[in-house]
């Protein structure tokens, strides 16, 4: 439908925004100059950084727990460049959240033998220098922000909350409110399910029910001032919300010029997701395999089993799929050369594994399907509960085929859920689940492009691309990590898994501001994912740290803008020659904008 029709069906508003519905009386109405929605890692990342300012800050987040990636989304092994590792050039904000982590009282089964120690103090995994079960990482966001609200006392957050939608002004260029809706367990012994398919639209459900309390909340700006609002959602839920502009999926060589691009644009194409789960040494009698009989599939078994895989790694000795990202290590042994011990614990996140890439249906719903299941007037995420139900099957499936197939007498393995597992949820998956890649905003013309994007020659150093540092932000640094999508009769995909490299062939990523900045909207910046880049920089970008300084980039400019230049776009600093003084800004207050 064009916009005319749209805004002659009621959809959008004569601005272009779209036109909420039914919306309750608001209960609570909060006040800020920055307003960030998701607590992501660059969600909280950005709201330590604004509130470090002394600006007014809110933030809410879906989620029991802050952290996203860290906690909710169980992806709780810091997977970091070498390089970066090597030099240390990581900024100080996120050095010293790693430190906050470290620091973390673990809360364990009995049977670990580990009660109240650090989680420094049992980590020992492979796959990067920090490994920890997620409510480590969880307290350790939860600590971080009320270390920053001291200089911000007036500043406050929300967890278990959802976006629902904002307001703008007559030009549709200025969002003068977001609306949430913080919903209240009625069972004080409530914890999620870990099955985000069936708690999708309770979350988000303007209405209370059974389980839990609904307060509507309505954030605005102080009188007579204007508000800064990041989005730091995973999947750039503010941005398909008010239909600003956006890529989805894979890209073309046509659209991109990228040597590697898909043969063309596909918007079902977006990275496979995956529901992280904890799998500890330890015989339970059976039980947590009694408990995964139940699991069953729209598909037949195998369709399922057939992809599962270690790929020829051993799973307990050396250098081994159990200590690749094990999260309690009780003996603190070697995770190259040495075993498990009693009481350990592992992370699994695997490709061959709990990757879920099936496109049918396709997890983040296009505009079109935005528009045919009424989004635009209730918004409930934006995202297919049919397809996380294919993926939460698929993880439980591959958590009952590796105590089937890779258990021992010698490693007897258990299945942590309930009150025994790290996730914090009846299923044992993650809360959420662990989303690679969701909408990409078009940036506004720079650098030669009408519509900016960093793309891949810009990120390659076999490649001639574009020099970003005198607009750049923050840096990060990584292998192109495509983790691709397919169909489920393997019909042709559009997917572009053979731009994957590993980091040696990837230069130092600058990210410049222009990536944070959208088309169409004055006083929005990204604060994670969702920034101006293609289906394969993209791949680059979205890890820990890489998100991470995205996001304290986007809160320091925030605050910024907020304190000193309180009317002028994010877009018109690089036009009024204010770049290099943001830069010492940024620098100055913890943050990086040169490797």
């Amino acid at each position: 439908m064009s916009e005319a029709e749209l805004i002659a069906a009621n959809v959008l508003l004569p601005n272009g925004r779209p036109q909420l519905a039914n919306v309750p009386p608001t209960e609570e109405v909060w006040e800020c100059e920055v307003a960030i929605i998701g607590g992501s890692l660059g969600g909280i990342a950005a709201a330590a950084e604004a509130m470090e300012a002394g600006v007014q800050t809110c933030l809410i987040e879906l989620t029991p727990w802050l952290g996203g990636q860290v906690s909710s989304q169980g992806v709780s092994a810091i997977d970091e460049s070498h390089e970066m590792l090597k030099l240390q050039n990581f900024s100080q904000n996120w050095q010293g959240f790693k430190q906050y982590i470290e620091r973390q009282a673990l809360d364990l089964p009995d049977w670990t033998g580990v009660v109240g120690d650090p989680a420094s103090s049992t980590n020992s995994c492979w796959v990067g220098l920090l490994c920890f079960p997620p409510n480590s990482g969880a307290q350790a966001a939860q600590e971080w922000m009320e270390s920053a609200r001291q200089y911000s006392p007036e500043s406050r957050w929300a967890i278990a909350t959802a976006f629902k939608g904002a307001e703008f002004d007559d030009t549709g260029r200025m969002i003068t409110a977001i609306h949430a809706v913080r919903r209240t367990p009625r069972d004080p012994a409530y914890s999620p399910q870990g099955r985000l398919s069936v708690e999708l639209n309770p979350w988000y459900d303007w209405e209370s029910d059974d389980t839990y309390e609904k307060t509507p909340i309505r954030i605005q700006p102080p009188p007579g001032q204007s508000m800064m609002v990041i989005d730091a959602t995973d999947t750039g839920e503010l941005v398909g919300w008010a239909q600003v502009p956006y890529r989805l999926g894979s890209d073309s060589w046509a659209t991109t010029g990228e040597l590697h691009a898909s043969d063309w644009d596909n918007p079902e194409c977006t990275q496979a997701f995956t529901l992280p789960f904890a799998l500890g040494v330890y015989d339970d009698g059976g039980a947590s395999r009694t408990a995964l009989e139940h699991v069953q599939s729209f598909y037949g078994e195998d369709e399922h089993t057939q992809v599962f895989s270690l790929e020829g790694m051993p799973m307990f000795e050396g250098r081994s799929f159990f200590n690749y990202r094990r999260m309690v290590s009780t003996t603190y042994s070697d995770p190259f050369y040495g075993v498990p011990a009693f009481g350990d614990i592992t992370l699994v996140n695997w490709t061959r594994g709990n990757d879920w890439n099936w496109m049918d249906p396709p997890l983040i719903l296009t505009h079109e399907k935005l528009v045919q299941t009424g989004h635009y007037q209730d918004w409930t995420g934006g995202i297919s509960a049919l397809s996380l139900r294919h993926g939460e099957t698929h993880a439980l499936m591959f958590a009952r085929w590796l105590l089937d197939n890779h258990a021992t007498s010698d490693y007897p393995l258990t299945y942590l859920y309930g009150e025994a597992g790290p996730m914090g949820t009846e299923s044992g998956l993650s809360m959420v689940p662990y989303i690679r890649e969701g909408r990409r905003i078009l940036g506004q013309s720079a650098y030669g492009q009408e519509e900016f994007m960093i793309r891949e020659q810009d990120i390659r150093n076999d490649m001639e691309g574009r020099d970003f540092r005198a607009t750049s932000i923050a840096v990060t640094h990584y292998d192109i990590d495509i983790h691709g999508c397919r169909y489920r009769d393997w019909s042709p995909t559009g997917e572009a898994a053979r731009a994957s490299v590993e980091e040696y062939l990837v230069r130092p990523i600058y990210i410049p501001l222009e990536a944070v900045v959208p088309q169409g909207v004055d006083n929005l910046l990204i604060g994670g994912k969702s920034i101006a880049a293609t289906h394969i920089a993209n791949a680059a970008i979205r890890v820990h740290h890489g998100e991470w300084h995205v996001g304290a980039a986007s809160g320091a400019i925030a605050a910024w803008l907020t304190l000193y230049y309180p009317n002028l776009p994010p877009a018109e600093v690089v036009p009024n020659g204010l770049m290099p003084i943001l830069q010492d800004y940024l620098n100055n207050t913890g943050g990086q904008t040169d490797w």
